[in-house]
């Protein structure tokens, strides 16, 4: 294993201290318990929370900051955090409207922000949450009961922060990150694995000629093992899987074309090229794109593909100025 590393059991600690350093203008890192939030937060408005386990940055730390997150939880690598960060996260980001948690659906993710809700309950904290299961992949697997929520997650983020920013109540946010949920699909495929730090081999093996269809962010095996192939073939596979889910012949669409951490963006770009090809010849209309490596799995090599239905709000929040690590504009 090569990695820029120190302690493997320091990793996610050093990373969250450069992190911190990096980016000092926009957010704080807390380190007892480890959480992140926003620099400067708005007195009345919304708090929208998030968290997971680490190695799919920017997400979600990368994400904190003005039309985003207002404070995220990370865990240890591809960890769900315990409900004790999330509380402590949930605390700072109530400004006395509430807080939203936007969870992915993870099986460790659902039940510590469930508890964490519940004890902010207790202490007068109103909590809504909204779980994001975006994958098309597959049913179930070794981290959920259901669809796993993957790269799509950013864009409700980003939507949902936006309206949050305006200052939608916490019953309209809740309900907002619920249409989107129920409108975005995403598939991941691997041409090559990660590498965990502590266990300093890779999460799963493949062949020269073989890719992972339908692979999890966290290494987690999707439809099938299948052979290597030209990005366009790959690319319309995926597109296919996800249009047979939620068919948008002649919709308006916001497209994520994201690297799994190890692709470099000119291959993201030929995927890209593609995807949008597809997408114009059965009419769709693509109003926004972002290729580029958002929701990572360490250092897998590969892509994943996101769809979202929009309409001019949508469109509008989306629009809307952002200052974080990962995402900025308009401001």
């Amino acid at each position: 294993m090569k990695k820029l590393l120190n302690d493997p059991r320091r990793f996610v600690a050093d990373a969250l201290a450069g992190f911190a350093e990096a980016h000092a203008d926009i957010v704080r890192v807390q380190s007892s318990p480890v959480f992140v939030t926003r620099l400067r937060m708005s007195a009345g408005k919304v708090g929208v929370v998030s968290g997971g386990g680490s190695g799919h940055e920017p997400l979600h730390v990368g994400f904190v900051g003005h039309g985003m997150l207002d404070a995220a939880a990370p865990g240890e690598i591809f960890t769900s955090p315990t409900p004790d960060p999330i509380l402590a996260a949930t605390r700072e980001a109530h400004q006395g409207a509430g807080v939203l948690y936007l969870v992915k659906n993870y099986t460790g993710d659902v039940l510590n922000f469930e508890t964490a809700a519940e004890l902010a309950a207790m202490e007068g904290i109103a909590v809504r949450t909204v779980v994001i299961d975006d994958d098309v992949a597959v049913q179930n697997s070794e981290f959920t009961a259901g669809r796993r929520g993957v790269a799509g997650t950013v864009l409700i983020e980003k939507i949902v922060g936006a309206a949050a920013e305006r200052g939608d109540g916490l019953d309209a946010l809740a309900d907002l990150a619920t249409r989107l949920t129920a409108s975005v699909r995403s598939i991941g495929v691997a041409i090559g694995a990660p590498t965990v730090p502590h266990s300093g081999k890779q999460s799963f093996e493949l062949a020269p000629d073989e890719i992972e269809f339908g692979i999890g962010i966290h290494g987690e095996r999707g439809r099938a093992r299948v052979g290597m192939a030209p990005a366009d073939e790959l690319a319309d596979r995926a597109l296919e899987a996800v249009l047979d889910d939620i068919p948008r012949e002649g919709e308006r669409t916001i497209v994520l074309v994201n690297g799994m951490g190890a692709t470099p963006p000119a291959e993201l770009y030929v995927v890209y090229r593609r995807i949008a090809e597809r997408l114009r010849g059965i009419g769709a209309h693509i109003e926004r794109s972002l290729v580029g490596s958002y929701v990572t799995s360490l250092d897998m090599a590969g892509f994943s593909v996101s769809l979202l239905s929009v309409d001019d709000e949508l469109l509008s929040l989306w629009d809307a100025p952002v200052r974080t690590a990962a995402l900025r504009w308009g401001m």
